[in-house]
């Protein structure tokens, strides 16, 4: 198969800023990804769902890893194109196109809700401009899939790996720890894209936590937010918001948190902790 560059000139096309388009040119990384999604033990066994497949670079090679691949690309134009690089895997069933938005795809939807212990994985190569949204739906997925590799800029890949007490440590770590444990795997430099973009890249690869460490209900949404959103302040000023402070201290006294603290301070265990708590105190009155 031809490179993005060589597919684009074909077709007479450009990449699209308002889609974030950068397209993949290195066959090291395309291949470092596609393990990364389907290891060796689960060749030829993985379904795969494949959000913003582009030019298929990447797709090519889960197809020729995975059991099966869907494929999401909304740009109309890359649809077709997509087809016709592609064509053998779908003639086979091994790979199905969606013309659709990532944003809205649904992993138990488009691999199927039933399961026979197959690894379900979701991947993509994220553009910036709704990357977050896209993270944010792997989240509230996390039950449906087996693994989540995504390529997204170095400054999100350390803040979703990032350990409390730590600069990048925020709420997003929270919430992302709170269902997956996260490692990065790689940088990526912008010289593995057509066009290169401004910023260095990182894959990450996130494992689903059975269960949770935390479910993430108001309350929970509600405290980590809050503590983030004055990360300067202690908590005893950053939750007043939050609820009472004779629950706020009855619910930290409980989970063994010093009010005098910092947000950044904590860990996933201790906010699910601060949450159960204090919707206990909420309850008892």
């Amino acid at each position: 198969m031809s490179d993005a560059r060589a597919i684009l000139k074909r077709a007479g096309l450009s990449p699209k800023k308002s889609f974030g388009q950068n397209f993949l040119v290195s066959p090291h990384v395309v291949e470092s990804i596609a393990r990364a999604c389907v290891p060796d033990g689960d060749v030829g066994k993985a379904r795969v769902l494949e959000l913003g497949a582009g030019l298929g670079v990447l797709t090519r090679a889960l197809t020729a890893r995975a059991a099966s691949v869907v494929a999401v690309e909304r740009d109309r134009d890359l649809v077709p194109i997509l087809s016709e690089e592609l064509s053998a895997d779908v003639e086979s069933g091994r790979l199905r196109i969606v013309e659709g938005d990532a944003q809205a795809a649904s992993p138990g939807e488009l691999l199927g809700e039933e399961r026979s212990g197959e690894p379900r994985v979701l991947c993509g190569n994220l553009p910036y401009q709704i990357t977050g949204r896209l993270i944010e739906r792997a989240v509230t997925g996390a039950a449906d899939v087996d693994r989540v590799v995504f390529m997204v800029q170095l400054e999100v890949a350390d803040r979703l790996a990032a350990e409390p007490g730590s600069k990048t440590y925020g709420a997003l770590s929270v919430f992302v720890q709170a269902a997956f444990r996260v490692r990065k795997l790689f940088n990526v430099s912008p010289g593995s894209f057509h066009p290169p973009p401004d910023v260095t890249s990182a894959v990450v690869s996130l494992e689903p936590e059975r269960p949770a460490r935390a479910e993430e209900t108001e309350t929970f949404r509600a405290l980590v937010k809050g503590a983030f959103g004055a990360r300067r302040k202690t908590l005893r000023n950053a939750w007043s918001n939050v609820a009472s402070s004779d629950l706020i201290a009855r619910a930290a006294e409980q989970s063994g948190i010093s009010l005098d603290a910092r947000g950044e301070t904590l860990g996933v265990d201790q906010y699910a902790a601060m949450a159960k708590a204090l919707d206990a105190a909420r309850a008892a009155g």
